[in-house]
């Protein structure tokens, strides 16, 4: 099953326009379409954002018995689908169905004067995730004919973000293994990272899902360690109530550019662990940014043997159950995941759990 990468993430939201200022004042974001009972989407009402080749989209419940709803009430605002582009959506729905996969929703033509798309959706063997099949007639149509009316936005001089990296998805704890199995069977993706974490409070199993052809899915699941005190993917798992996506991961071109405009815009980024930056250096040797500008903005690097190297920066969650975050990279040569910085970013994920749970009790 060969895809071209994630078509776009559609999240359920309780507030969309609160919902979309996270994403357009955050990291510029620009509304480019909307959906609603006036374009014919009943209960509910939605907005297209674009940045670079990113395409979210955020659905706000209008009635009580919409999906989207029930999805609110239990987890909060979060990631529902993780769309997949591919050449013949109805093909790959009957194939995932014949391997295994939930049906959820018919392959669905959807035709305007400016475009055509297929559309199918089966479930994902993650907790409430699916994942819909998209076929486009033609990229630069209409993103989903008869349904978003585009909206102009204004253009901007340059994108702080690229694309889409990978998602990193919570697991329920010793369900790793059969659900990396699962996205083989019913997806054809192959796994190609395994990363065990322990920490002095806590820790994690993590592999690393992609599809085949290299377009672009890829999945960085994890579990939480038994044994081991209740760390960050518990945390997650108890607050949005079962499995699912904790942080997207956005590509970009210029890490400390990009840095620089997300504080001015007054995204919070997680601080890197005390002493990091002391054994930088004999880790990865020479790079080419300044080691004092990765330290004061908190920039995690990892190299990948002499395939180059990759730069890393996390944002706190700004989620009202601090569960999703965002995370920003740049990749210099290297395909991995930062895998010594797997430790560093869980360290820092614990840090803040920490600082936040002093703060209550003096509270």
């Amino acid at each position: 099953m060969n895809f071209a990468g994630v078509d776009h993430l559609e999240l359920y939201v309780g507030q969309l326009e609160e919902a979309a200022e996270v994403y357009c004042a955050g990291f510029g974001f620009r509304v480019t379409g909307r959906a609603g009972p006036e374009t014919g989407q009943q209960g509910r009402v939605s907005l297209l954002l674009k940045l670079g080749r990113i395409r979210l989209i955020l659905t706000q419940p209008l009635v009580a018995t919409d999906e989207a709803a029930d999805y609110v009430a239990v987890h909060g605002d979060g990631v529902k689908d993780v769309a997949f582009r591919t050449e013949d959506a109805a093909a790959a729905f009957h194939e995932a169905v014949r391997r295994g996969a939930t049906p959820v929703h018919e392959p669905r033509v959807y035709e305007g004067p400016h475009g055509r798309l297929v559309r199918a959706t089966v479930a994902s063997p993650v907790g409430d995730l699916v994942h819909s099949f998209i076929e486009r007639a033609s990229p630069e149509g209409d993103f989903w004919p008869g349904r978003f009316q585009p909206v102009v936005a204004p253009a901007s001089e340059r994108d702080l973000l690229a694309s889409l990296d990978h998602l990193a998805l919570c697991l329920i704890p010793g369900t790793l293994q059969e659900t990396v199995d699962a996205y083989g069977r019913l997806f054809g993706l192959q796994q190609s990272h395994e990363e065990n974490v322990a920490t002095q409070y806590g820790g994690m199993n993590s592999k690393v899902v992609q599809d085949a052809s290299g377009g672009g899915v890829c999945f960085a699941l994890m579990e939480p360690m038994l044994g081991k005190r209740p760390g960050q993917i518990d945390h997650f798992l108890s607050s949005h109530r079962g499995a699912g996506v904790q942080h997207m991961a956005f590509l970009t071109e210029d890490i400390l550019e990009a840095v620089r405009v997300l504080r001015e815009r007054q995204m919070p980024l997680l601080d890197s662990p005390s002493g990091y930056y002391e054994a930088l250096p004999a880790r990865v040797g020479t790079l080419a940014e300044d080691l004092e500008q990765l330290r004061e903005n908190h920039v995690l690097v990892d190299r990948e043997g002499n395939a180059g190297y990759l730069l890393q920066v996390f944002t706190r969650s700004v989620h009202p159950r601090r569960t999703l975050f965002f995370e920003v990279i740049q990749r210099k040569s290297a395909r991995g995941f930062g895998t010594a910085n797997i430790r560093a970013l869980y360290q820092s994920v614990e840090q803040e759990m920490m600082r936040k749970e002093l703060k209550a009790n003096a509270g």
